[in-house]
């Protein structure tokens, strides 16, 4: 079974998400993103313990910032979810890229454009 999610998703693979600090997430919009998911194994089945925790209060900090920044926190999102899930994966991944496309383009990328103009 071949699924299909959105092409516009550019899919990082870290080898635990406890590996993702809050400066790539905000660096991340900093180069254009529209929105940025963090997709962890179950809670309390991360292999290395504490590592999908970890990620998502890392998520939770950079929510924090991009709201405080204008932003929108509600762009960056954490996931959790089995290997074994992908229709899950499927499922995040439209959902994100909906909620992403009613948000319309980062802020960040607009002013950009504008400056290069």
């Amino acid at each position: 079974m071949r699924l299909q999610y959105p092409s516009n998703i550019k899919i990082v693979s870290i080898p635990c998400t406890g590996k993702v600090d809050l400066i790539h997430l905000l660096r991340s919009f900093e180069k254009g993103a529209d929105g940025v998911y963090v997709l962890g194994c179950l809670e309390g089945e991360c292999r290395f313990e504490t590592g999908n925790l970890r990620a998502r209060k890392r998520v939770e900090q950079a929510q924090s910032i991009l709201d405080r920044v204008g932003i929108g926190g509600e762009r960056v999102k954490m996931y959790n979810l089995s290997s074994s899930e992908a229709p899950r994966f499927v499922q995040f991944a439209n959902e994100m890229t909906e909620k992403i496309r009613e948000m319309g383009p980062n802020p960040i990328k607009i002013a950009m454009q504008k400056k290069a103009a």
